[in-house]
């Protein structure tokens, strides 16, 4: 097959997906207990005033018939307003998406440097002190809670030093250097897991590859031990590190809702929570629609990147 059809195919296999999302998401919001319209009624609202919300927020019409609705005008970038402030989703979610994109890309940098860094360490040499400490230490990335972890930054860091703020968001236009003081805990905090699997992964991966008969003769030929780590081996041990690194990416955008939380980031993941307990369908909604795009944007990058790491596959 064809690159351009390749990859052709993986787009066109993500409108099912964003169907069976939105609709999933779309269910469970109607399935789950309480009423919006009463909520949003006020204070001891009376049935007749429950009833007129209801109607005035369509929410009396059946359930296909409101998900049609919300389709269509999905399809040309109108989710909808808040049920609980009336404001186009749209605007709401613009003022957070910055807060949540900064910090998963932040999160993302630091854990490929991190990763990167100690895979090849621990690979190149194995079985060595090095290897030890950069196994040890990613065993407990994997296994330390991130709401631990933001706790422990924070005291030395923000309380005790004043180096870092411990709360709160300051928005690029403030100047680099505040907007990244910042995001550094939490960025931190949320990169420790996917940088210690990624270092675990990129050490299998390097070790399995520099026993190859290619690098054997490379090494016979004198070459150092960075070019035949770092111009040889790392790229043909990339696919699985990339794969890896795919998934992460999906779960760095899940995982800054208790890094939000934790910092006082008003982010994406703060609005979901705040979404979920009002039972606020188009923000869900909404932050599904993007949370989805941006999954299946990364997976495209990610089969694309086989492309690159794996010549072979251009003809298949």
């Amino acid at each position: 097959m064809a690159v351009p059809a390749l990859l052709l195919r993986r787009l066109l296999s993500a409108v099912p997906l964003l169907f069976v999302v939105s609709f999933t998401v779309f269910l469970l919001v109607a399935l789950a207990p309480g009423d919006p319209a009463a909520r949003l009624a006020g204070e001891n609202p009376t049935r007749e005033r429950v009833e007129e919300v209801r109607r005035a927020l369509n929410l009396d019409a059946p359930l296909v018939e409101r998900y049609g609705r919300w389709l269509v005008a999905a399809a040309t970038g109108d989710f909808g307003r808040s049920l609980a402030t009336t404001e186009p989703v749209v605007e709401v979610m613009s003022r957070r998406v910055p807060i949540t994109f900064s910090l998963t890309a932040l999160a993302l940098v630091i854990s490929i440097v991190l990763g990167l860094a100690g895979g090849i360490v621990a690979a190149v040499w194995r079985n060595g002190v090095a290897d030890r400490v950069v196994t040890v230490l990613a065993s407990l990335g994997l296994a330390l809670p991130a709401f631990w972890v933001a706790l422990i930054l924070v005291v030395p860091l923000a309380i005790d030093r004043n180096w870092f703020p411990a709360l709160g968001y300051v928005p690029l236009s403030s100047g680099v250097g505040e907007w990244l003081r910042s995001l550094t805990l939490p960025a931190v905090t949320l990169a420790l897991l996917p940088a210690s699997e990624m270092a675990l992964q990129v050490r299998a991966a390097l070790i399995e590859t520099l026993e190859k008969d290619y690098i054997v003769a490379a090494r016979a030929r004198g070459l150092s031990v960075a070019s035949i780590t770092l111009k040889h081996a790392l790229k043909n041990a990339a696919i699985p590190v990339v794969t890896v690194l795919g998934f992460r990416i999906a779960q760095l955008l899940g995982g800054s809702v208790i890094i939000e939380s934790v910092f006082a980031l008003n982010g994406l993941g703060t609005l979901a929570i705040t979404a979920a307990l009002a039972s606020d369908m188009p923000v869900l909604l909404g932050l599904t629609m993007v949370t989805t795009l941006t999954v299946i944007a990364v997976n495209f990058l990610v089969d694309a990147s086989y492309l690159y790491f794996n010549p072979k596959g251009r003809g298949a």
